[in-house]
């Protein structure tokens, strides 16, 4: 069986990093069997549904190397879910109530001061057709709920969470349809999951109550469930839920600097037991990609963390994968230069501005002054395809200096920096007239 998963974002704002994680791990599941990775816009939500935020998942999870085969949009599949509802309508799965919020809140306080777990009492269920008709009659519209099998236990073997255990006589019959005729989410996503063929659903521990109640709406519409695996949620960096992860998104990250690659690298192994390797391309993610290294406390979210790691894939980059981020003429010798430098591709204009000049060099004593006046005689007779360690070995020879007495100070006047990258790959990227008339 081919491993089918699914990414089901609801367009009413920017993926944030919990998104992008669930996003990732779902392509990595799918890439790891030779699978499929379908993408499906929840977007029955009219009223708070936007365009823009469909194309900026598209933009997103292009950004992250994550193409799906497939894309959803449930706006158009009214229609799938309107022939599910009548065959649940006919099985007598669905019925009609018409408590208003009010009424619900009540009766949920009562039952929790009287120590019992706030369950719908099913008081619908007592009506006739003739009370449906009433209340037709007098203008009200019913929402309609799925009626729960009590007889049948709810369990799953979860990827992550091991085996699970539900009795449906501790849950509610969940709200399925608004008396507006608009969906909620539940059955909607079952029935979709069924005709896009999805064999596994990987998706936050926050939705494990909804996975019992689902399971029993895979089996009444006649389709064996999915597989299911909850991982848990995302912390911040201070160890509890952070209101900013649910706020920061791919946008954010692109602005700080953060390439894709390294915000991969990382949400890959997030939560797992495997370190965080900065060197393994996507193939190498997925392939390594195991639901059992998963664990169940919260997943730490480090920013800093995500930096470090930026900085290390930056570090790894080949020219032809930068190039066009790169200033005007920076070529692959520059960029190989400082690349090591680096935390961030955009620092590079920094850099090649110091190659380019002009720099501001720091002011010399005399005897500085004296001994930079002998390397610029001497840069000027040397072959400028080695430069460097030409001119330090004369230097030294010339004057006895060595170490950071030697070097330093020709670092300075040729760079106007104390540190930076190796000399010997950045000298000869300066021409040789421009490194003569800063050491002048």
């Amino acid at each position: 069986m081919t491993v089918v998963t699914r990414f089901a974002p609801s367009p009413t704002g920017r993926l944030h990093v919990g998104n992008i994680r669930t996003a990732l791990h779902n392509w990595l599941l799918a890439q790891k069997h030779g699978g499929r990775f379908l993408l499906r816009i929840d977007d029955t939500d009219a009223a708070r549904s936007r365009e823009e935020h469909v194309e900026a998942i598209r933009a997103d999870l292009a950004w992250l190397g994550l193409h799906p085969e497939r894309e959803e949009r449930q706006s158009a599949r009214f229609a799938i879910y309107e022939a599910a509802f009548e065959r649940l309508i006919a099985q007598g799965r669905l019925y009609r109530c018409y408590e208003t919020a009010q009424e619900l809140d009540l009766k949920r306080k009562i039952l929790l001061g009287r120590g019992l777990p706030p369950i719908y009492d099913r008081a619908a269920l007592a009506l006739t057709e003739a009370d449906h008709a009433a209340r037709a009659a007098a203008g009200d519209k019913p929402h309609w709920r799925f009626m729960l099998d009590h007889d049948t236990p709810v369990t799953w073997d979860d990827g992550i969470r091991g085996p699970q255990h539900f009795d449906p006589r501790q849950m509610s019959d969940p709200v399925v349809r608004r008396a507006d005729g608009s969906w909620l989410y539940m059955l909607p996503s079952a029935i979709d999951d069924i005709e896009m063929g999805v064999t596994d659903v990987l998706r936050g521990e926050d939705h494990v109550s909804n996975t019992a109640t689902q399971v029993q709406m895979f089996l009444a519409l006649n389709a064996q469930p999915p597989r299911f695996a909850h991982e848990a949620l995302l912390t911040g960096s201070e160890g509890k839920l952070s209101k900013r992860l649910g706020s920061l998104g791919v946008a954010d990250l692109r602005e700080a600097g953060i390439e894709p690659e390294a915000l991969v690298a990382l949400l890959a192994r997030l939560g797992t037991s495997d370190p965080v390797d900065p060197a393994l391309d996507a193939a190498d993610l997925a392939a390594s990609f195991n639901l059992a290294h998963f664990g169940r406390a919260p997943a730490r979210f480090d920013e800093a963390e995500l930096q470090r790691v930026n900085a290390a894939v930056v570090h790894r980059l080949p020219y032809d994968r930068v190039a066009a981020l790169l200033p005007a003429g920076m070529g692959a010798a520059a960029w190989e230069a400082i690349r090591p430098n680096l935390a961030h591709i955009g620092e590079a204009a920094d850099w090649w501005q110091v190659i380019q000049g002009p720099i501001a060099a720091p002011a010399f004593d005399e005897e500085t002054r004296a001994f930079l006046a002998q390397a610029a005689q001497v840069a000027a007779t040397l072959d400028w395809a080695n430069p460097w360690p030409a001119l330090t070995a004369a230097l030294k020879d010339s004057t006895g200096r060595k170490g950071k007495a030697l070097f330093l100070p020709l670092r300075q006047a040729l760079t106007g920096m104390d540190h930076g990258p190796d000399m010997n790959a950045l000298l000869p990227l300066i021409a040789r007239d421009e490194a003569v008339r800063r050491l002048s």
